[in-house]
């Protein structure tokens, strides 16, 4: 066995040397001496003996497995972005810039297509999608097809979309390394109207039907989906505005989800109360004779919640600390694959840890890494070390691959430029993964 260092950091030991990085659960007992290092240090090396050469565990270090699909120019590219974001007051100036160029109608489509956009989308056109789904697909990565087009607002561009999303349905269900797509209900009603609904105050004959098409819209897409054996991701939104999203996706999955999981519902666990949420949605569904579509996420909207909350004089429904999302999200993992039997889970993360916690779990218990009620995800362009390594250990892995003309996913890709500026270390884990990976093929 080769030689390795260890540390103990959440109820995990931290095993170090040049050839992997694993964090294994463990659990301790008193020795004769009650020497608690001395019994760290037994579990660590019995463990890590077990383990080292143990195939279907992956190891999110190796780049070469990470960034095989990836050209050197593509690598570069990549490693130039990330750098630049690497810096908020670049990236800040950069997104004020480009929207600005936007909105005054500047040609700087091009720029944005060959950087930002080719980065973390997947083409313009559902066939530029599909053939970015299948350079992935090759080192068995699947793909969630996620129409990126936002901010529409009238009735006409809800209907609209509803033969957009179907039409991918159909084109997925002739994929078969596309199993998945995504909805956002805030792209087929009115923020004003769930916000009014989730306020449970009383509604207009008006808005009564408008609600009423909106249900319709939904159950198209999500019969679509069961007629054609695609999955779909229904996506959590602001918190006040959560509780329609949250019951419209409960009556899909008592329509869909009676003998396999069809749709799934989100759950953000940076929200303090949504681990007692799931559980609830469990027994929920275990009542109602559906199986459970959890998509667990750390989630998307902390500072306007807090800030809203601020405004408003009501409690934050945000976690105090990054430690209690963690937990909370780590407690619903484990939750999820101990329930397997009535429910079906997709651990959305970029979050190593809370990856390989799953994949310990299931092998440890015996669960199939291929089974089809656990699946793993990451967004296009982010984190490859973790997609492509657990691919490759044999674990059901899909990438979010939005797609959509370029002015349209611009607010999309806003959002992914901010997040890898503000989330601590994403952007530097990134840039040290790329860059060792071009000094590995240099030599």
């Amino acid at each position: 066995m080769p030689y390795f260092n260890f540390s103990y950091k959440n109820g995990f030991v931290l095993l170090n040397n040049t050839d992997i990085t694993r964090f294994i659960p463990c659990y301790f007992f008193k020795n004769e001496h009650n020497d608690r290092s001395h019994a760290l240090f037994q579990i660590a090396t019995t463990t890590f003996a077990a383990l080292y050469s143990f195939i279907m565990l992956p190891e999110f270090d190796n780049t070469e497995i990470a960034f095989k699909y990836r050209s050197d120019k593509e690598l570069k590219r990549a490693r130039f972005l990330f750098s630049s974001m690497g810096s908020p007051v670049l990236t800040s100036i950069g997104m004020k810039m480009t929207s600005l160029a936007i909105s005054w109608n500047l040609p700087v489509k091009g720029l944005i297509r060959h950087t930002l956009f080719d980065q973390f989308c997947g083409g313009e056109t559902m066939d530029e999608a599909a053939k970015t789904a299948a350079v992935i697909g090759k080192y068995g990565v699947d793909t969630i097809l996620d129409y990126g087009v936002e901010g529409k607002e009238s009735e006409e561009d809800f209907d609209t979309a509803v033969p957009e999303f179907i039409k991918a349905i159909e084109y997925a269900a002739k994929n078969k390394n596309i199993p998945f797509i995504s909805i956002k209900i805030t792209g087929f009603a009115h923020f004003a109207l769930l916000e009014k609904i989730h306020a449970e105050t009383l509604l207009t004959e008006e808005e009564n039907a408008a609600w009423k098409r909106v249900f319709l819209r939904i159950d198209r897409i999500c019969k679509a989906a069961a007629d054609n054996k695609i999955m779909v991701l229904v996506d959590a939104e602001e918190s006040w505005i959560q509780k329609p999203v949250d019951d419209l996706a409960d009556a899909m999955m008592d329509r869909y989800n009676k003998t396999r999981a069809v749709v799934y519902n989100t759950f953000q666990m940076y929200r303090h109360d949504r681990l007692v949420f799931l559980k609830e949605s469990y027994e929920f569904a275990r009542s109602k004779g559906f199986i459970l579509g959890a998509k667990l996420v750390r989630g998307a909207y902390m500072e306007k919640e807090r800030n809203r909350a601020a405004e408003k004089g009501y409690p934050s429904p945000i976690q105090p600390n990054k430690e209690a999302t963690d937990k909370d999200y780590n407690d619903a993992v484990l939750f999820c694959l101990q329930h397997l039997d009535d429910l079906a889970l997709f651990v959305g993360t970029h979050n190593e840890e809370s990856n390989l916690l799953a994949a310990v779990y299931m092998h440890e218990h015996h669960i199939p890494a291929g089974t089809d009620r656990v699946h793993f995800s990451q967004l296009y362009g982010m984190s490859d070390n973790i997609s492509f390594n657990l691919a490759h250990a044999g674990y059901n892995v899909a990438k979010y691959l939005p797609y959509g003309p370029v002015k349209d996913v611009l607010p999309y890709l806003m959002r992914r430029a901010q997040e890898n500026t503000s989330v601590a270390g994403q952007t530097g884990r990134e840039l040290m993964l790329i860059s060792r990976e071009i000094a590995r093929r240099k030599v």
